[in-house]
């Protein structure tokens, strides 16, 4: 099966992006096209254009300030593996980066693609839940700035509005002490993962989080503020258990199981660092 017939547009700049989307409501973005593409052959999406986005410069940008760094939403996944950015994490996001799929599919996929596309099962959306990201919205109204926890409602389901564009993700710097770890369970390399465990703890920032992906919906975050445990290294699993059934993983205990496992290979690998 081939697409539905649609128009096709490469703006240069942000603001024409903006302007096609505002004006046409049956508009798709395409970016490193790893999602809309097969969706397009199996029509299961068929807009009457499509708005290429990979020309604009300011979406494959990197800046850096004293407590952060912007990666554009068109940075690919191959970018950050290869280390071609200014790296916030310690080499934590080359290290997931890396696991994502197929090296074909990260020099084409790109992070603001994966984020707005929302798939619980995406190792992005863990990983910056864990970091503690912001991601940065451009529309018609203006700009705005949201964490990553915030942004996902659920399954397939963003803050994202129909007339905005992700044109960046902000990422707090770790300090030099601070320990990252992130594990997925999946069935052979390259799969959508079954569960997925993402770890930081920071110290000198007064950070501990633990994420659990991979589930039906949004991921769960495990902090001090939603959990009892302390900034204690590792923490104990126990309570992470029991915030995990609260979630709604008690239901299934081969769910729960693995979440748990694939949290303590990450809190493992952070630990060992």
């Amino acid at each position: 099966m081939k697409p539905v017939a649609f128009d096709y547009e490469r703006p240069r700049t942000l603001a024409e992006a903006v302007r096609l989307l505002s004006t046409n409501a049956d508009a798709k973005i395409l970016a490193g096209g790893q999602t809309l593409g097969p969706m397009l052959n199996l029509r299961l999406v068929q807009p009457t254009l499509i708005i290429d986005i990979t020309r604009i410069a300011e979406l494959t940008r990197v800046e850096e300030d004293g407590e952060a760094v912007t990666l554009g939403a068109c940075v690919t996944h191959a970018s950050i593996e290869d280390q071609k950015i200014v790296d916030p994490s310690n080499g934590f996001l080359a290290e997931v980066a890396h696991g994502i799929a197929y090296r074909a599919v990260r020099t084409r996929g790109t992070i603001g693609g994966s984020l707005a596309h929302a798939d619980p099962a995406a190792d992005w959306l863990s990983c910056l839940m864990a970091l503690g990201a912001e991601v940065l919205l451009t529309g018609a109204r203006g700009k705005r700035r949201i964490g990553v926890a915030d942004f996902m409602r659920g399954a397939l389901d963003t803050e994202l509005e129909p007339d905005e564009i992700m044109d960046g993700v902000r990422i707090p710097k770790l300090s030099k002490k601070a320990r990252a770890g992130f594990a997925k369970i999946c069935r052979k390399s390259g799969e959508f993962a079954d569960a997925i465990g993402a770890v930081l703890h920071d110290p000198e920032r007064g950070v501990l989080r633990l994420v659990a992906g991979a589930t039906q919906g949004r991921p769960i975050i495990i902090d001090p503020a939603t959990c009892p445990i302390d900034m204690n290294f590792p923490p104990p699993l126990g309570p992470v258990r029991k915030k995990l059934e609260q979630s709604g993983l008690a239901a299934d205990v081969y769910e729960l199981n693995i979440h748990m496992a694939a949290i303590a290979r990450a809190l493992d690998k952070a630990h060992a660092q």
